[in-house]
């Protein structure tokens, strides 16, 4: 056994440093060095006073709030050089500078867009990386622009968590080492992901990689490949040869910094690791629990979840209650195979308990300073005792020592200085009082549009804003997130200031320097649109070019503008955009078509990505799919039903309903797949089922507008709604199927049903009941074209729970049952089919009046879905048109038209014959969902293909894909939800977000 150099720490804390920074003076980075090793040999004294505490105008607002392996923008990490303390706001946007003796604010610089790392420091000025796609250098003395370089391709703007960022924002945070600086640019592989070194003193490009996001690599599930390289986000990190790029909730990549090739990333085989934090001390990377090798990526050895800092000779780990030393010991050891091989293990030479040390950990001298929750510890490396120790305002994540003080940066936005016997000073960039009003002014102006347009929340633009009394006024009036524009830069200096002394700058006003007819902004977007520089038109004066960028940044269903001056407004509204689909139920329809009439399609780009706070089923209890209507997103979380803006994310309301989405909540399960929704959307209303009740709700407002019953107080199974119809039908509890194939309880997961039914919207009565000979199943219930077709059959026994989950299916043959059509409004017989009657699917082509009877064989559903069979019949007699026996698919079919498709094959809708299709897709569970122009599936990510023969996969990487159907294409949009709740798998991102084809 060969054994790494031991000494005592305190020794070992005195000699030396993990890997040198530009400027060993001071903090000049996150974590004090290009390592981010989190150690400095600059003492602190054990006798520290609270000098002075900084308020932030407002507190951070990290990017990924949900997510605990992305928490680099929690707190505003401070650097301090050169007598200054310089920290970057994830709210505002600003890099603001506070003199280190008395926290007195010295200087502002405003970015455009949120700062979410921290700036490195070097000589005489600073580096910091924008998410408006830019990273700037500034003197560190006076805040001056001594340069500005853009990470990505192009000045193109989205929507990103809640703000106008770059599509490209810089989010790899900047790190200096040997004059050199790198960054990093972009989020969404698909996107493109731009990484860059400069010279320091020059800005002189030495090199650009922007082929980082383009690796077709094994994805985080094993036999998963697809085009999905490195996101960039996190501080980067430079040692030895390597730039180490954190990657999101993954683990970092490895790039030569000499000349920006790619090295390695690891994905695969540290599937489940992963986190923004990035530690690199000696032979290994400390990232996300794990210690990492830096040649190779390659995991060496797990150390469990926490806090690091590196120092010589090994590393510290902090965690809630501990802070611990460990040193490497290298050891003979075998794989799984038996082979000799050479393993590393990380051995705790000591432990302090009783520390908090989970949220901040770093050393300075001989002292560790550990962050927990409101409180900061200084602990003596050598008796590890404890030396000090002070409450702070809120979570102590942003740590940094220099000359003698001790920098605590909080969750909250307050910074407090440690330092000698001062007297403690309390400084804040918090407004005292609002702007002073000029006497008129653009208020009646505001009053009117706010009156007109009836916009009082969302998203609002200032075209032409000048000196920001609009938009002021506008934010003063409402809950509108205001993006002002104008191309005068005094009027935009101005405009800022004049919103940053009333409180409104960032979270409420965001002021851009751009062309107003030229915005490079998201369209579709906007709630309302305005102009300051035109309130002194008449509206035959507003200019073309103004009435169209209106036109294309207003978001369709209701987007607004208000143009010209008042009294004379131009007021014209957005409607739905062209050949735009709906996607009201589960499978699209109520014809279960699983194919919106959307011509969504060609090259899709992110229009809007966010991190929803609603909470998710289990990704693979198979929970509903989202649907679409008239602009709105309505999603179903654990506790409730959420209505989400499908052009901005936001949230529009929400109705509660406790655990209604209880029973989906476990692994593996069959869910929706055998249930159907629990929800659907039609003109009338939303429609929400829950236990023997469904709930009738406004699409605007989420209001109750009345509740119906099922007629024997039976759970409520199957729901759908049809011209002013409602179908719902009372579910069998005792017919309770098998868990997937693991042992589970399905008990409020029901997929038969004893009788159908009807209710008419616009008086509340029951029209008719339908009760079964035998049983329905709920995936046989097909509507459309003025028919309600059903299959009557035994209840499959071979699918209930029996003592022994994994036990094979027995062989033998399921009943055949009779395939009915009923009239809509009467529920009288229409025509009745009882040869050969197979499947436990329909879905309904109206357009062409076939209906299509098939299985559902899945991966991990029923075991009567044996799949192997399709037939068509003719909707309005029942004629049976022909039978497909012997094929091969594995999906729910898709109708598109008049084709068939499935995972497996593709076959003519009206007569049965096959037609050349083959989509070799990579790994992945879940559903094809599809619109006129494309499928959406899964293929080790979200994935969709074109309608042709053999489909190119185009991949968009970073993001996991839900079980069943979670990604849909309605309104112009592919709308994608979040499908990762309970995964640990190292998925870059964990998103809600909407795609669309370029403008």
């Amino acid at each position: 056994m060969r054994h790494a150099t031991a000494f005592a720490l305190g020794l070992l804390l005195s000699t030396g440093i993990a890997c040198a920074a530009d400027d060993s003076r001071g903090w000049p980075m996150m974590g004090g060095d290009a390592a981010r090793s989190g150690y400095t040999p600059e003492p602190i004294s054990s006798e520290l006073a609270e000098s002075w505490t900084h308020r932030a105008a407002h507190p951070p607002a990290p990017a990924w709030p949900r997510e605990d392996r992305m928490q680099f923008d929690r707190a505003f990490h401070p650097v301090v050089a050169g007598g200054r303390l310089v920290y970057g706001s994830s709210a505002d946007g600003t890099v603001r500078a506070l003199d280190v003796a008395t926290g007195e604010t010295r200087w502002v610089f405003f970015t455009e867009g949120p700062i979410r790392c921290a700036p490195a420091v070097w000589r005489d000025r600073l580096f910091v990386g924008s998410d408006d796609g830019s990273l700037y250098a500034l003197g560190l003395e006076d805040g001056e622009l001594l340069g500005k370089w853009r990470g990505g391709p192009a000045d193109d703007r989205v929507l990103g968590n809640e703000r106008i960022v770059s599509r490209w924002p810089v989010r790899g945070g900047p790190v200096v080492l040997d004059d050199v600086v790198y960054f990093g640019a972009g989020i969404w592989q698909s996107e493109g992901v731009v990484l860059k070194a400069l010279d320091a003193a020059t800005g002189r490009e030495l090199w650009s990689n922007d082929e980082a996001a383009g690796i077709d690599m094994p994805q985080p599930h094993g036999g998963a490949n697809a085009a999905s390289g490195v996101s960039a986000q996190g501080h980067l990190a430079a040692a030895g040869e390597r730039l180490f790029v954190p990657t999101g909730r993954a683990v970092p990549a490895a790039f030569l910094r000499t000349t920006g090739e790619f090295d390695h990333y690891v994905l695969q085989a540290n599937h489940g690791v992963g986190g923004t934090e990035c530690v690199v001390g000696g032979d290994f990377l400390y990232n996300g629990g794990a210690a990492l090798r830096t040649e190779t990526g390659e995991q060496a050895t797990m150390i469990g979840a926490g806090r690091f800092a590196a120092v010589p000779g090994g590393v510290l780990r902090g965690t809630p209650r501990s802070i611990s030393f460990l040193r490497a010991v290298e050891e003979d050891g075998v794989d799984r195979l038996g082979k000799p091989i050479r393993i590393v293990k990380h051995v705790a030479e000591w432990t302090a308990s009783n520390v908090a040390a989970d949220r901040g950990l770093i050393v300075a001298g001989r002292t560790i300073v550990a962050g927990g929750d409101g409180v900061v510890t200084l602990v003596d490396s050598e008796s590890r005792e404890t030396l000090w120790k002070q409450e702070v305002e809120g979570a102590a994540l942003g740590l940094a020592a220099a000359e003698g003080r001790l920098y605590v940066s909080t969750d909250r936005g307050v910074i407090h200085c440690f330092g000698g016997p001062e007297p403690k000073v309390t400084r804040s960039a918090r407004p005292m009082e609002r702007w002073a009003r000029r006497p008129g002014g653009d208020a009646p102006l505001a009053e009117e549009i706010v009156r007109q347009s009836g916009r009082t929340a969302g998203y609002c633009v200032d075209l032409g804003c000048g000196d920001g009394s609009l938009a002021h006024e506008l934010a003063l009036r409402t809950k509108l997130h205001v993006v002002a524009i104008d191309a005068d830069a005094d009027n935009v200096a101005a405009a800022r200031r004049r919103l940053s002394a009333a409180g409104l700058y960032g979270p409420r006003v965001t002021v851009l320097l751009a062309d107003p007819l030229k915005s490079h902004l998201p369209g579709m977007f906007a709630d309302l649109v305005v102009s300051a520089n035109s309130a002194d038109a008449d509206a035959t004066e507003l200019s073309r070019e103004l009435l169209a960028e209106a036109h294309r940044l207003r978001r369709p269903y209701g987007g607004i503008s208000c143009l010209g001056k008042a009294g004379a407004l131009r007021i014209e509204e957005r409607g739905a955009p062209p050949n735009a689909g709906q996607w009201t139920h589960q499978y699209a329809d109520a014809a279960n078509t699983v194919c919106s009439t959307d011509a969504v399609g060609g090259e899709l780009k992110v229009r809007w990505y966010a991190d929803v706070d609603l909470e998710l089923a289990q990704r693979h209890g198979r929970a509903p799919a989202p649907l679409f209507y008239e602009g709105r997103i309505f999603q179903i979380g654990m506790h409730a039903l959420r209505a989400i803006d499908a052009y901005t994310g936001r949230t529009l309301w929400e109705f509660e309903q406790r655990d209604i989405l209880k029973g989906y909540d476990a692994d593996h399960l069959i869910g929706t797949a055998a249930t159907g929704s629990n929800l659907c959307v039609a003109p009338e209303g939303v429609f929400l089922r829950n236990g023997a009740t469904c709930y009738r709700l406004d699409h605007a407002t989420g209001k109750e507008r009345a509740r119906y019953e099922t007629p024997d107080g039976a759970p409520w199974g199957y729901v759908a709604c049809v011209d002013g119809v409602l179908f719902g039908s009372s579910a069998n509890p005792e017919h309770v199927v098998r868990h997937a194939y693991r042992p589970g309880n399905m008990k409020d997961l029901l997929s038969e049903s004893s009788r159908l039914f009807a209710i008419d919207l616009e008086t509340g009565r029951r029209l008719w009941q339908y009760r079964a000979v035998d049983s329905i199943r709920h995936n046989t219930i097909a509507i459309g074209g003025g028919r309600v077709f059903l299959i009557d059959r035994p209840a499959a026994a071979v699918d209930l729970l029996g003592d022994d989950p994994y036990k094979p299916a027995p062989a033998q043959d399921q009943p055949f049952g009779a395939l009915v059509c009923l009239d809509p409004r009467t529920g009288k017989e229409r025509w009745k089919v009882e040869e050969e009657v197979f499947g436990t699917v329909l879905s309904y082509s109206e357009a062409h009046d076939v209906l299509v009877m098939s299985y559902q064989p899945t991966n991990w559903t029923m075991r009567s879905e044996r799949g192997g069979r399709l037939a068509g019949y003719r909707g309005t007699t029942g004629k049976h048109l022909w039978d497909r026996r012997g094929v091969r698919y594995q999906s729910r079919v898709l109708i598109n038209d008049d084709t068939i498709y499935a995972l497996g094959g593709a076959w003519d809708l009206l007569s049965g014959e096959p037609r050349p299709f083959s989509l070799a897709k990579s790994y992945g569970c879940g559903q094809l969902s599809g619109s006129r122009n494309l499928m959406l599936f899964r293929s080790a990510t979200l994935s969709w293909a074109e309608y042709t023969a053999k489909p190119e996969i185009r991949n968009f990487g970073g993001v996991r894909p839900g079980c069943w159907i979670n990604a849909i294409p309605a309104g112009g949009l592919v709308l994608v939800p979040d499908a990762s709740s309970g995964c640990r798998c190292s998925y870059q991102n964990r998103s809600w977000l909407a795609l669309s084809p370029e403008e």
